[in-house]
């Protein structure tokens, strides 16, 4: 969600509270030896919205605007045990989440959803120095509930499609949509090996039992390097296995085998921003693929350091976008707050471009502008047109470590032929403020 978040301690807040980010310790610490250490997670994240308008996501969604509240609460333990030979380390934590008011806008929640599950539990073992040939901690291996992102979240970035009572019932995961309040896969075997510099790569056994994503049990494997001048990556994820109960006819996805090739850094020029990445597809009814190019620039001698970024992506007509999600900015990889939200195009079947503008009037604030351009690739009967245009405006108020608030609006104009958005082409002007507590 945030740019260059090393420069301010606030920026570590929100992507612990908003993002799956492993790297962001979110703990408070209640004891501590040389034998080990134990954490209190506590993580609390709260929002406000309002949509003029409604859209055309749900079966039970009607015409109109939409007015409604988003909250969770995470809550357990976590830490870790030295050993001999490496270091176990280790999770559990409950999340409640609840919904209140009209449901959003997409009609995805009706606003009356109130759950509490397990949301993290896994134990791992990490080398520390066993190894040295692979790095400090060169082998990780965990098991058990926990989120997983592989790079930029292009393609995953946790399990976080949170339905609620707006969609049939073997759907609902308790709400909290917008605010992905759950992230964790089910069940999961990873094995991490290499360090953080040079070669290193990921192999991992991943099971959902997220029925809206029908309950995929997937293999992923990536390969990575990283240097100076950024990572040059490889990733594979093929779907094993689906719940034929939840399958869908007319967009199979058992047995998807996606690949993509990857970059992420700035060349070795420290202002400069690039990345990009090339997925191509394996699907029952035809090869698919993916891509987007950007490329951005901090004027960091400049009065509030602005950045300003381009991107252009392209998802072909049935592309399963699978388990994307944000993991570094808005607008990555939901891309728009309406759109990507509630509109649609969900990366899928559609062109979009974005330029987005950044600056930090003050250190422990940003301040952003997103503007977003979409063009649907297949018009033709079976698909929506999601064409549209939207400006988005954002606040970061990195109030202390542990308290964030952030404001948001935006426009957003379907285009002419746009068949998603409820009673007509008007303009939809949305807006919502979050607020997020981590220990």
């Amino acid at each position: 969600m945030l740019r260059n978040y090393s420069k301010i301690a606030s920026r570590a807040l929100v992507l612990c509270t908003l993002t799956a980010l492993p790297m962001v310790a979110c703990a408070h610490e209640l004891a501590k030896s040389e034998s080990g250490k134990l954490n209190l997670d506590v993580e609390a994240l709260t929002g406000y919205f309002h949509s003029q308008e409604n859209y055309a996501q749900s079966p039970n969604q009607a015409e109109g605007s939409s007015s409604w509240q988003e909250g969770f609460i995470k809550y357990g333990l976590s830490g870790h045990l030295n050993l001999d030979a490496g270091q176990l380390y280790g999770a559990f934590n409950l999340l409640t989440s609840i919904v209140d008011g009209d449901g959003d806008a997409a009609g995805f929640t009706d606003g009356s959803e109130r759950l509490t599950e397990v949301e993290d539990a896994y134990v791992g073992w990490r080398s520390g120095s066993l190894f040295p040939a692979l790095g400090h901690d060169g082998v990780d291996l965990s098991f058990g509930r926990q989120p997983i992102t592989i790079g930029n979240g292009f393609l995953m970035a946790g399990d976080a499609l949170n339905f609620g009572h707006g969609m049939p019932s073997g759907l609902n995961r308790g709400g909290g949509y917008y605010i992905a309040a759950r992230r964790a896969f089910d069940r999961t075997a990873v094995l991490r090996l290499g360090g953080n510099d040079g070669w290193r790569s990921d192999l991992m056994w991943i099971k959902s039992d997220n029925h809206a994503q029908q309950d995929a049990e997937m293999a992923a494997g990536t390969i990575e390097h990283v240097d100076d001048l950024g990572t040059f990556g490889a990733n594979y994820i093929e779907v094993m296995d689906t719940a034929d109960k939840w399958d869908n006819a007319s967009d199979p996805r058992d047995g998807t085998k996606t690949t993509t090739l990857r970059y992420e850094g700035n060349a070795g020029v420290s202002d400069l921003y690039l990345a990009g990445e090339y997925a191509w597809q394996e699907r029952d009814q035809g090869d698919e693929n993916a891509w987007y190019v950007e490329t951005g620039w901090t004027f960091s001698d400049m009065a509030w350091s602005p950045t300003v970024h381009y991107r252009f992506s392209r998802f072909s007509k049935q592309f399963d976008s699978l388990f994307y999600g944000n993991t570094r900015d808005y607008g990555t990889w939901f891309q728009g707050e309406v759109a990507g939200n509630y509109a649609g195009p969900f990366n899928t079947n559609t062109q979009a471009q974005m330029v987005s503008l950044e600056a930090l009037p003050a250190e422990n604030f940003t301040l952003g502008m997103q503007l977003f351009d979409f063009d649907t690739v297949n018009n033709g009967p079976g698909y929506s047109n999601t064409d549209g245009r939207e400006v988005d405006l954002y606040g970061i108020w990195g109030i202390n470590e542990h308290l964030a608030i952030l404001p948001l609006v935006g426009l957003y104009k379907p285009g002419s032929s746009n068949d998603t958005q409820l009673g007509g082409q008007s303009s939809n002007l949305y807006s919502q403020i979050m607020v997020s507590i981590t220990f």
